[in-house]
Parts: C-alpha cells; structure tokens; sequence
C-alpha cells in the first residue's frame, strides 16, 4: 500500500520531512506513527493507514514533498 502525503488545509500544498519514526523492514500497526511532517505552521505525524511491513520510504528527511507524493510503501 502507497502511503501518501493527504490534504492537510486550504492552501498548504507541500511540507517537509521531519523525521521518520520507522525504518525499512519495520512492523507497523494500523495507527503507529510513520513521519513527522513540518509545515510553515505546525508540525503534524502522518500515520499508517494499515498493519504491515514498512517495504521502502520514498522521501528523505529534510525533503519537501507535495500533497498526494507518496512517502513510503507498507506491504500488508
């Protein structure tokens, strides 16, 4: 399963990678915190959308990613 960067607020249309609470290979459960992301504004985790094994991330931490890039890959 893709995990993408969701909607977050009327004229925000990217953030950046803070830092990743998981690694490649780590188990996740539906809920567990994946990313803190950082807006201009506020900082904010993105969770995971389902229980699995985190596959591959796709953004870096420091790199600025737009609503609906995907961040990483959970194989269920």
């Amino acid at each position: 399963m893709e995990v993408k960067l969701p909607f977050l607020a009327e004229g925000v249309e990217s953030c950046t990678v803070s830092f990743w609470h998981v690694s490649e290979g780590d188990h996740v459960e539906e809920g567990d915190d994946l990313v803190e992301m950082q807006t201009s504004k506020a900082a904010f985790n993105v969770p995971s959308p389902c229980a699995g094994t985190v596959a591959r991330i796709l953004a870096a931490e420091g790199e600025e990613v737009r609503v609906g890039d995907v961040l990483c890959i959970i194989e269920e």
